[in-house]
Parts: C-alpha cells; structure tokens; sequence
C-alpha cells in the first residue's frame, strides 16, 4: 500500500496523542482563593481567605490524570477583621516571619467516568507536612473566552486537624481543632 491512503490515518492518531498529552495549568491568582473555617470556642465559625496565591495545575483531561500545586501566601490571610489578621500572622499563631506560607501538593486520584474525584496529597504548614485528600466537587475545562487558551476550575475541600500541625492555640479555652478547607481555583493553561 501507499504512504497517501495512511497518511490520513496517521494525522488522525498523531492529533489524537497530542489531544491526549497533559497540559500545565498556571493559577490564576485574581480568581483563586483557598478559604477555610474554624471553630471559635463552639460559639461560631470564624470564616476568611487567603489573597494571595501561586502554583500549578497538571491535567490529562483523556485519562484524567494529574496534579496540583498551590502555594498561599500566610500573610495574606483575611478574617474581615484587621485584629485577627495581625493576630494570625503573629507570632503566637502562624509566625510568618518563620513560615511564610503554606503548601498543598497531590495527584489527582478515584477517577470515575474520565473525572478524578479527589486529590492525594500533603499540606505542608507551619513547618510540618501531613497528608491531606481533598474531594473535588467540581472540576470544569473550557476554551477561555478572552485569553482563546483552555482553562479549567475546581472547587475541592477536605478537614484537618489544625494541632496536628502545631497550631494548637485555643484548644484549653474550648476551641476545636477542626479546619475546614475550602479550594476553588482556576488555571490557564501555558503559552
């Protein structure tokens, strides 16, 4: 047989790989911003956000593997109430002049239907890493409508123990060490 009558077929394949190769997502820091909720000595939940934030994002969207990475910035931290940011990035609580940030790192995992269901990884915090699996509510991809680069979104969230980490201020005044962690993201994907 001719090269001419495969030609065809092999453009299709080699598209076909190309479509299917992961694509690097870089965050978009105007639209991500890792939340969070923690008890206030079982009377309400004190809610804020981290401002600023950094990282990337490795999606397979035909196998749906990959990975993530999100930097926050710790002196970014916002309650909505000046007193309790400048408390939270002090010294009796994150000490930001020793750790500036917090780390989240994993890989995509229970994949069902093409679609990974939840990210196996480590939260790096407060000079100690321990592992942290977020369940992905929401993963979506689309072409960007004004950047015409593919973009995708997720909201993710999982609970941790804040003591584990060293963060234990408040426990004796009745606190619970529970944080909840809210990430919504989204990335663009790389010239």
């Amino acid at each position: 047989m001719k090269l001419h009558v495969f030609a065809p077929a092999l453009f299709a394949l080699l598209a076909q790989a190309a479509l299917a190769a992961p694509t690097t997502y870089v965050i978009d820091p105007s639209h991500t911003y890792p939340s969070f909720e923690a008890d206030h000595m079982g009377m309400s939940y004190w809610r804020g956000k981290l401002n600023k934030n950094a990282g990337a994002i490795v999606y397979d969207k035909a196998s749906g593997a990959g990975s993530v990475e999100v930097s926050m910035d710790l002196a970014s931290i916002d309650f909505g109430l000046a007193a309790m940011n400048a408390w939270a990035t002090g010294k009796d609580f994150f000490n930001v002049e020793k750790n500036p940030s917090a780390l989240y790192k994993g890989r995509f995992d229970a994949i069902k239907a093409g679609m990974p269901t939840q990210v196996q990884g480590e939260l790096s915090l407060n000079g100690q890493t321990h592992p942290l699996t977020l369940t992905i509510h929401q993963l979506k991809c689309m072409p960007h409508p004004m950047l015409k680069r593919d973009f995708c979104g997720a909201d993710a969230s999982a609970t941790f123990n804040r003591a584990d980490f060293g963060l234990g201020a408040g426990k004796d005044w009745g606190f619970k060490m529970d944080v909840n962690l809210r990430i919504q993201v989204e990335a663009v994907a790389k010239e």
